[in-house]
């Protein structure tokens, strides 16, 4: 009796008093009923809206807007520690610096188990006399590996020596174990498109007084050993560094993109491919399969399997022999060892074929024959002894301006970042049609074709980079399955964003990456005419979380961007099978013939007076007993009605003078928007469960006349989402309601109409608070 009394507490003494426990349900039935027709009735003729301005078009905005952020713009990551600052205060306080981000202790060295003995962290000095950052210099018998399965990070080390321009940008030369020394040292390394600093105390791990891991040939130079601290401090802990390749480190240490090539099925162009490669000062490399029962073991040419060899030169050479002349494909490698460990077949050092070449080539090619690990071969003698070529193509300001002013050309480079999200932007491969357009989407436009290509195509890598997997192993985390999908465009499909579900379904596509594959990136190289593509990154399984970053290199310019719709409100194209939009604030059709009385008003009016009270205003408390009554139909999912926090959220969406109350006309508003995302939740809920599949909410929220990009969308899975990825009619509500409410700040403040507006810190807090 005193819920009901409460329900009606603001009707009048005179109507309480006489009401006992049979009139006042039968008055709150007749209350009941009102609300109840008036919302049938809105959700009528929202219906008949609906399907009327599915043709209406959005003109696209060409301004940033409420969540929006311009195409290719970075948040960079804030760095916690600053080498100078620390080095200084160490300096000044006589101390050594002792890292608390990466401390001396078992945790930075496993995740998973602890140490099987006594680990002792020294400093250099401490590990023996003399310590320096460099001996004679810097090698690749400076890379010397210790009980850590990181190979693959040493091979990239020892190639990374190679140029001295990229080595330094890693290993930065401004300290050292004498001048300004105080226990500090630091690393770059690039991720996820920012190089980041990466700042250690020199304590390291050992055993008996020896080094664990990395180490030089020489035991008083650090270097090596510090870098790989370094980078095992960006990852969590040494054992995160167990397993990986080579390509990956590579890129750490250039922000280029790796490729790589079975030779066995090497394609048609391959010589092509490093030629150009080397134009662009690319670091290339090769292999022989390891011989799984000699280390290093050597064939009879001279070849040692089961090691990295680095490609240093690939031209065409001039020949004439007696009988005839041309040009030769040519490729000169180098031994890492620097040794007489040398190619033993035809063009090996002071092999006879030489003869045949002009001394002015010789000299054009820098032919010698020293003992120094480097020698040549014939292309197609390449491709019949090595079985494995990587390329590290390297990103356009990886090029010194001496370099680019010798000739050396660079790549054109476009990257984005994005995330999977599950129930909103996790779709899955094409296997899953369904969801498969609701992954993040890019458009790429290529415009000129390749300067020597003479079919007119344009040479485009794509390489997709799942992030910071290898940093949370010890969360259990994994590398995902991931691969991508380019589609063509034509014209009038460029202009739709994004993608639909018909576009997908009667279109096939124009490349792929070769395979899934649970790798931290996978990398593919195409010929394409110019023209307008669609890239779709995507895990193999839909609903799998993680972020990722998309590169697309060219050998000229090429324009991308993230196809992704515009933030505001408005109406929808219907091109792709989506529920056309609804004006939020749009009223209503009126009747042919406007009634002198609306008996809808009137009935509403008598509800409102019923519960406003002498003050003529509903609170929230009196505004959830209204909903919980006349929405329980949709109620299904959240059994305890609509919660505080919507509720006030609601009075708040239209509370002009931020009073906590509504008056009638607010009132008659806020019920006009809930019946029409009523009706738009139903047109989605078919199974009746009060809840919606989260891959739903873009096309529900665009019925309802919103249009928000994949952050935002993002953001509100994350945000009111359950943990199988559907959305509560209530959380519904508040989407709407949130989205709507920041809408209208912004638009208020946009009083120019440029899709712009400016606040002050305070007018911010109170604009956003009370919402």
């Amino acid at each position: 009796m005193d819920e009901i009394k409460g329900f009606f507490r603001q009707a009048g003494k005179e109507f309480l008093s006489a009401a006992g426990d049979a009139a006042v349900g039968a008055a709150k039935e007749v209350l009941g009923t009102a609300i109840n027709e008036i919302f049938i009735k809105k959700e009528a003729e929202t219906k008949r809206v609906l399907p009327s301005i599915k043709n209406m078009r959005v003109i696209p905005q060409q301004r940033q807007l409420l969540g929006e952020t311009q195409a290719g713009h970075y948040r960079p990551r804030q760095d916690t520690q600053n080498f100078d600052v620390i080095r200084q205060q160490c300096l000044a306080s006589g101390s050594l610096f002792e890292d608390p981000l990466f401390p001396a202790s078992n945790e930075s060295l496993m995740f998973s188990r602890r140490p099987d003995r006594y680990i002792n962290w020294l400093r250099p000095h401490e590990i023996c006399d003399d310590p320096q950052f460099f001996v004679e210099g810097y090698s690749r018998f400076d890379v010397q590996q210790g009980e850590l399965g990181d190979c693959w990070l040493l091979a990239a080390a020892a190639n990374l020596t190679q140029d001295a321009s990229l080595f330094f940008r890693v290993v930065p030369p401004d300290q050292s174990f004498e001048e300004n020394y105080a226990g500090v040292f630091h690393f770059q390394f690039w991720q996820y498109g920012n190089w980041i600093d990466v700042v250690i105390d020199d304590r390291l791990p050992t055993h008996n007084g020896e080094l664990m891991y990395m180490h030089s040939a020489e035991r008083n130079e650090f270097w090596s050993a510090l870098l790989e601290k370094a980078y095992a401090k960006l990852h969590g802990s040494y054992e995160a560094l167990k397993g990986g390749s080579t390509c990956e480190a590579m890129e750490d240490f250039t922000g280029g993109v790796t490729e790589w090539y079975d030779l066995k099925e090497a394609p048609h162009n391959l010589f092509n491919i490093l030629a150009k490669a080397a134009e662009r000062n690319s670091m290339m490399g090769c292999s022989l399969e390891a011989d799984p029962n000699v280390l290093e073991a050597e064939t009879p040419e001279g070849l040692i399997r089961g090691h990295a060899y680095s490609i240093t030169k690939v031209c065409m050479i001039d020949i004439i022999t007696p009988n005839r002349q041309g040009k030769l494909p040519m490729i000169r490698l180098r031994n890492p060892w620097g040794n007489e460990a040398e190619w033993n077949g035809p063009w090996s050092d002071s092999s006879p074929e030489w003869r045949y070449i002009p001394d002015e080539q010789k000299h054009e090619i820098g032919l010698n024959f020293d003992r120094d690990g480097e020698f040549w071969m014939s292309f197609q003698d390449f491709l019949n002894y090595f079985e494995r070529v990587e390329i590290c193509n390297l990103s356009p300001d990886s090029l010194t301006e001496s370099q680019q002013n010798d000739g050396k050309r660079k790549w054109e480079m476009s990257m984005f970042e994005g995330e999977w999200t599950p129930g909103a932007t996790a779709g899955g491969c094409r296997n899953f049609l369904d969801t498969f357009w609701h992954n993040p989407q890019y458009v790429m436009t290529l415009e000129d074709p390749d300067e020597e290509d003479d079919e007119g195509k344009c040479t485009v890598i794509v390489a997709l980079m799942q992030k910071n997997r290898r940093s949370k192993r010890n969360l259990g985390m994994e590398c995902l399955t991931i691969g991508f999908a380019i589609y063509h465009l034509n014209d009038r499909e460029f202009n739709v964003r994004p993608q639909g579900l018909s576009f997908f379904k009667y279109r096939s596509s124009v490349a792929r990456s070769p395979h899934f594959i649970n790798t931290r990136e996978v990398t593919a190289r195409f010929q394409l005419p110019p023209g307008h593509y669609l890239i779709v990154p995507s895990t193999f399984d839909p609903n799998e979380e993680g972020e990722f970053i998309i590169r697309v290199f060219s050998e000229t310019q090429n324009n991308m961007e993230e196809n992704d719709d515009h933030v505001g409100y408005g109406s929808t194209d219907d091109d792709n099978n989506r529920p056309g939009g609804l004006y939020p604030s749009m009223p209503m059709p009126p009747s042919p013939v406007a009634p002198a009385v609306d008996p809808q008003k009137e009935a509403l009016q008598r509800l409102f007076r019923s519960v406003a009270g002498a003050d003529m205003e509903v609170d929230w408390m009196e505004l959830k007993r209204i909903l919980d009554h006349s929405l329980r139909d949709v109620m299904t999912a959240t059994p305890d009605g609509f919660s505080k926090d919507i509720c006030r959220s609601m009075v708040a969406m239209l509370d002009v003078d931020k009073s906590g109350k509504l008056g009638f006309e607010e009132f008659e508003a806020l019920l006009t928007d809930i019946a029409k995302w009523k009706a738009v939740f139903k047109m989605y809920d078919v199974h009746q469960t009060g809840r919606i599949d989260g891959f739903q909410l873009r096309t529900a929220l665009n019925s309802a006349g919103y249009h928000l990009n994949n952050r935002i969308l993002n953001a509100l899975v994350h945000r009111y989402g359950s943990r199988d990825g559907k959305i509560a009619f209530d959380d519904f509500l508040m989407c709407a309601v949130k989205i709507k409410t920041f809408i209208d700040i912004f638009k208020e403040k946009d009083t120019e109409h440029t899709e712009t507006a400016t606040f002050t810190l305070d007018e911010w807090i109170e604009s956003t608070i009370y919402s």
